[in-house]
């Protein structure tokens, strides 16, 4: 069987940003992408923190791919994913990177707030 050809032989694997500090979620999230053959490479960061150097390539992030999606909780460690949504949607070079907010908050005001930084 020829595995370069087909209609997905040119499609290169998203690359996917999970902002996640439980991994039991994070284990979910790949067998999700898994069971659904969606081509990707999930890359993981456990806190606000982690997630901001590898959106700015810092430290252990520096070689970081920029991410076509990012999944991010709102309830995280060192900086929220509030904040870390807000510094994504505030940074002109970031902004154009879709971010689905992962939370089990059913507060409006999480909602709303996501929904006003441009969450998707």
């Amino acid at each position: 069987m020829n595995t370069t050809s087909g209609p997905h032989a040119s499609v290169q694997p998203i690359e996917v940003l999970l902002v996640e500090d439980d991994a039991g979620d994070e284990l979910m999230t790949r067998e999700a992408f898994e069971d659904n053959k969606i081509r990707n490479n999930l890359h993981v960061a456990r806190d606000g923190e982690e997630a901001l150097d590898f959106l700015y390539r810092r430290g252990a992030h520096e070689n970081a791919p920029r991410p076509d999606l990012v999944l991010l909780d709102l309830n995280l460690p060192k900086y929220d994913g509030r904040q870390v949504l807000e510094r994504i949607k505030t940074d002109p070079d970031l902004a154009h990177i879709p971010v689905v907010v992962l939370t089990t908050s059913s507060a409006e005001e999480d909602i709303l707030r996501s929904y006003k930084l441009h969450a998707n």
